[in-house]
């Protein structure tokens, strides 16, 4: 690892933000929308992001879910990288259980042959999906097999982005191409950069990892806030300075909406809830419209998980998810930010990070 990594990671808060702000698209596709017109609000999204002093964009692995357009987290990246200069992207996360190591280190380092210094690899153990898809991804169906070999899993990626397996191993004379190996080839150069590892969780087994390798950790705050706290302690408990970082280094996933008016933010957050009460119960489908979510006459007990699951989406006029993102990481302690805007229209989401990013007063393009 360069370096450099932990600059690479370590972000610069701009305007008042308490840290560095940062994006997570989950790509999603509305009812009457199609895909190529969600990556093209990706695309709008990340340019935003850059001009306004956002620290990176990231777009997470989702698979057989009719309103997640994210399946291919490298194809998506590529496509962002040749629209965009400056901002960091990443996956948030590839799900390395899904793949073989080698195939991800191929890809990563084409990536970042694409973009020198702009990528991160960020690595998630669950599989993004339903069972059975995932059994089909991986062509088995020993999928908590998969989870137990994450650590093996990751040393093997860790090994092949630095090529340096150690004699006698059955893997020595197999490279990463773009990689390290081009350096060392007759008359080769090769950039110094790789891209940074983190890893992501809702739980702790990730935390504890990622904190005994020192790499920086990621944590879903947006689905599984009842362990965002324990999860950030034990990642902090557990960190041992390595060559990547000295010091801990945690960011949080936040699901946050700002609308010019608080009686519509409640109204594209309902449209979101209903889109995951369908999920949660096997009917994923398109994000609905609110006027659906409206209309829909929700049985009592999904009254009670939109509630419950609203009430960790911080959503409302751009001065109260300001308050509600500052109040978020001054508890958690959390070291950077990282929104999802989740609604059914792509002009809403776009529409809430350039709110947030006035509220912020973080900087505007030349």
């Amino acid at each position: 690892m360069a370096a450099d990594a932990a600059e690479e990671i370590r972000g610069t808060a701009h305007g008042t933000a308490p840290v560095p702000l940062s994006v997570l698209d989950l790509v999603t596709v509305g009812a009457g929308r199609t895909a190529s017109d969600a990556l093209r609000t990706g695309v709008d999204i990340a340019r935003l992001a850059e001009s306004r002093g956002f620290h990176r964009y990231w777009v997470a692995e989702h698979h057989s879910m009719p309103g997640v357009a994210s399946s291919s987290p490298a194809v998506i990246l590529a496509h962002l990288a040749a629209h965009t200069g400056r901002i960091r992207l990443g996956s948030g996360g590839v799900m390395l259980p899904n793949h073989a190591p080698l195939v991800i280190a191929e890809q990563f380092g084409t990536l970042e042959a694409m973009a020198p210094g702009r990528i991160d690899l960020g690595l998630g153990r669950a599989p993004g999906t339903d069972g059975a898809t995932a059994a089909a991804l991986r062509r088995s169906d020993r999928l908590n097999e998969g989870a137990d070999d994450f650590p093996q899993q990751l040393a093997e990626l860790t090994r092949f982005l630095d090529d340096d397996f150690p004699d006698g191993h059955p893997y020595r004379r197999i490279h990463a191409v773009p990689g390290p190996v081009q350096a060392t080839s007759p008359g080769g150069v090769q950039s110094p950069h790789r891209p940074p590892i983190w890893l992501l969780g809702s739980s702790g087994f990730s935390a504890r990892l990622a904190g005994v390798l020192g790499l920086p950790f990621a944590f879903a705050h947006h689905f599984s806030a009842q362990n965002t706290v324990p999860a950030l302690d034990l990642y902090r408990e557990t960190f041992r300075p390595s060559e990547v970082l000295d010091a801990p280094y945690a960011l949080i996933g936040v699901s946050a909406l700002a609308t010019d008016d608080e009686k519509e933010a409640r109204r594209q957050v309902l449209a979101a809830a209903l889109n995951m009460v369908r999920l949660r119960t096997g009917r994923p489908g398109l994000v609905p419209t609110p006027q659906e979510a409206e209309a829909y006459d929700f049985s009592p007990m999904e009254r009670e998980f939109v509630d419950s699951w609203n009430a960790n989406v911080i959503h409302g006029t751009p001065d109260e998810v300001r308050a509600g993102l500052d109040e978020l990481q001054k508890r958690t302690g959390a070291d950077e930010l990282m929104l999802t805007a989740n609604a059914h229209g792509g002009d809403v989401r776009l529409r809430s990070y350039e709110l947030i990013a006035d509220a912020y007063g973080l900087p505007t393009p030349a």
